[in-house]
C-alpha cells in the first residue's frame, strides 16, 4: 500500500477536467509524493495512463470499483 499525500475527487467531471485538476494539484506537490484521484468519467481509464506517460509521473495504480475509477500517481 502507498502513503497518500493528497486526494482529489473529480466525481461528476468529464474529460478533460479530471486531468486538468490533477495536473494543477500535482504542480503543488513535491517529487515522490502520491496523489489519489477519484473519477467517474469512464474516459479517465484511457486518459490517466497517457497523462502519466506524457508527464513522466508514475501511475502506481488504476482500478475501477462500483462505477468509480481510482488512480494513484507519484509525482516525478
Amino acid at each position: 500500500m502507498y502513503d497518500i499525500d493528497r486526494e482529489l475527487d473529480t466525481s461528476g467531471l468529464n474529460c478533460p477536467l479530471p486531468i486538468l485538476r490533477a495536473k494543477k494539484v500535482l504542480a503543488t506537490m513535491q517529487a515522490g509524493q502520491v496523489l489519489k484521484i477519484i473519477a467517474t468519467d469512464p474516459g479517465s481509464a484511457r486518459d490517466f495512463p497517457v497523462f502519466a506517460r506524457q508527464t513522466g509521473n508514475e501511475l502506481l495504480e488504476a482500478r475501477e470499483e462500483g462505477g468509480k475509477f481510482y488512480y494513484l500517481l507519484r509525482k516525478a
